[in-house]
């Protein structure tokens, strides 16, 4: 099949993909394209309007006053790759070299991702796992959404249709932070069935302070289940029961619970200090 007919607006700037937005309720956001495109294809989506964003310089990379903040164009392969994001939010980078193909990766876009808000994509759960947010900017300006509030239901989001996703922002890693997205597919590339990423934070003893998780393939949105590595506050490391634990939370929903319990694994072992200090 072929998309629908469709007009097709280059904005220069921030404000005229805005206005370009608001100007039409069938207007769509395009950067990389990797989800809208097929849908397209297959017609299950049928925007009036392609609004591209490639030319905003959305792509930064910084960390300010703690928060890394990620320019909503910033592609999966800078993710994977750029050493500032390695560092401020381990996470993420694990994460970004797990989705699809490099080629994918290449055009893809965090910014497209969460927007598109697929139940079973590794970036929103991580963005929640992160205690993350999202700035749009709309016809009254910019406005902040946190992670928990992002996500309302399958391919659903908070984002008004005449709002553009700007800018990623999740609190910056301490020295002595771990963290690990573990997912299993039935082939390298495909999507994944289940995920689960793990972040902790460690105190210059080894002592964890502080624990999230969020996982994906579970229902509509992302899952927030840090409640399932709670046990790891005041650990040194993530022993066998600790992580009998941990799988033990999940349920029926074994596969999450293995995931989980190995994302904690690789955390611990990832945020290592020396205790001895």
């Amino acid at each position: 099949m072929k998309a629908a007919p469709f007009e097709y607006v280059r904005a220069r700037h921030v404000d005229e993909a805005v206005t370009a937005l608001a100007a039409d309720d069938g207007a769509k956001v395009i950067a990389g394209g990797q989800s809208l495109v097929p849908l397209m294809a297959m017609r299950l989506a049928r925007p009036t309007v392609l609004v591209d964003v490639n030319d905003l310089g959305l792509d930064s990379v910084v960390v300010t006053d703690g928060e890394l903040s990620v320019g909503a164009g910033t592609r999966h392969h800078t993710l994977e790759r750029d050493a500032v994001v390695a560092r401020a939010a381990p996470m993420l980078a694990d994460a970004a070299a797990l989705i699809g193909y490099p080629a994918i990766r290449v055009r893809g876009t965090i910014g497209g991702s969460l927007a598109h808000a697929d139940p079973v994509a590794e970036l929103p759960a991580v963005l929640l796992a992160l205690g993350g947010a999202v700035v749009a900017r709309g016809p009254g300006g910019e406005r902040r959404i946190d992670a928990a509030d992002l996500f309302t239901g399958f391919l659903s989001t908070a984002l008004e249709p005449d709002e553009l996703l700007v800018e990623v922002r999740v609190p910056a890693a301490g020295p002595a932070a771990g963290a690990a997205f573990c997912e299993w597919a039935r082939r390298s590339g495909d999507f994944a069935l289940a995920g689960v990423g793990v972040h902790i934070e460690r105190a210059v003893d080894g002592v964890c302070t502080s624990a999230r998780a969020a996982a994906c393939g579970v229902g509509t949105t992302p899952l927030d289940c840090r409640e399932s590595v709670g046990g790891a506050l005041g650990a040194r490391d993530a022993s066998d029961a600790l992580l009998r634990d941990v799988a033990r939370w999940f349920g029926d929903r074994e596969l999450h619970g293995l995931l989980a319990a190995r994302a904690l694994y690789r955390a611990f072992a990832r945020g290592s200090v020396d205790v001895a200090a």
